[in-house]
């Protein structure tokens, strides 16, 4: 099991747009992710439920990955939260 914790820079926090260019890029990886915050966690790949989350700015999150390509799927997603969140 593979995780990072990430504050949220955004202005909007976890809105629409990025979120699902999210999804798109968590459906890559054969490993089960999930993202914790707001004292609630959600699969990643399911667009609903993370945006049900109510991350705004300034929150921190967990991510986590497990499965066979978890540590490939941690880092790339580490990096498309910095880029875009």
């Amino acid at each position: 099991m593979k995780t990072f914790n990430y504050t949220i820079q955004d202005e909007l926090g976890i809105h629409a747009r990025p979120a699902g260019v999210m999804v798109k890029e968590v459906k890559k990886f054969q490993s089960k992710i999930t993202i914790q915050g707001n004292g609630k966690q959600a699969d990643a790949g399911k667009l609903l439920a993370v945006m049900g989350m109510g991350i705004k700015k300034g929150m921190e999150v967990t991510v986590t990955a497990e499965g066979p390509d978890e540590a490939e799927a941690a880092a790339a997603l580490e990096e498309f939260f910095k880029a875009n969140f």
